[in-house]
């Protein structure tokens, strides 16, 4: 994607796979865990992996009030951050989807009071932990990354442990000490993720998609999309 100026402003948020980013004169890699902004005027230009596809939240917003907001958190001036952990801020975009799918969050107050929580998380995360360099924290990045090469046809905690060829409770110790959901739960935001990406680049039947991310149930899927993405996939096709 390249573009010279974009009628709002914009937070980007990499939770998977790897690419590039100019913004004006600054150049960054983005990676899991990073965060950038733009403002209408800054040109920019997102170049992704094809081998390894970005997957990233985004939010649009204006007002008199946008340009604070980024300054606040640490995004102004064609700033890249990196947050730590690297999903450290997927809740909180994950409500931004879930509010916009419930009735009577319309009218934009609840969005603009969980942009500002966002902007203050931001600059919370936005340091590397001081045991950044730990054994235990390469482990849970090892982890990390084991696990999105391999999400299609990963299905349980015991699978991801002999993946990665550690024992299954010290891997849910290393997620609870630097992550903010179990290794599971990872597993199934990515598969979830991926899932929504097919439903809007092709016209494949549900259930031969909820065969390809791994669930042998149809309905479980659908359940478990809905519970993460405020909506079954049926509607959600309907949205591109």
């Amino acid at each position: 994607m390249q573009r010279e100026s974009f009628p709002y402003f914009a937070i980007e948020y990499v939770i998977q796979g790897r690419g590039e980013l100019r913004l004006d004169n600054a150049v960054g890699t983005l990676k899991p865990g990073v965060l950038f902004a733009y403002t209408p005027s800054t040109a920019h230009s997102i170049r992704t992996d094809p081998h390894a596809p970005l997957v990233k939240y985004f939010i649009d917003f204006a007002g008199a009030r946008a340009s604070r907001l980024l300054k606040t958190c640490g995004l102004a001036d064609e700033a890249i951050l990196q947050v730590f952990p690297p999903d450290s801020l997927m809740a909180i975009f994950d409500e931004f989807i879930d509010g916009g799918a419930r009735a009577g969050l319309d009218d934009g107050e609840f969005h603009s009071k969980l942009l500002e929580c966002m902007a203050l998380k931001i600059r919370a995360v936005a340091t590397p932990p001081k045991d950044a360099e730990s054994v235990a924290f390469i482990g849970y990045l090892k982890c990390r990354s084991l696990i999105e090469q391999d999400f299609l046809t990963l299905k349980s905690l015991e699978q991801i442990a002999d993946t990665c060829g550690m024992d299954a409770a010290y891997i849910c110790r290393l997620f609870r000490r630097f992550s903010h959901q179990s290794p599971y739960q990872y597993l199934l935001h990515l598969k979830i993720n991926y899932a929504a990406a097919e439903l809007h680049r092709s016209d494949i039947l549900v259930k031969d998609l909820a065969a390809e991310v791994g669930f042998k149930d149809c309905f479980h899927f659908s359940r478990t999309f809905r519970k993460l993405l405020g909506s079954s996939p049926a509607k959600f096709r309907n949205l591109r």
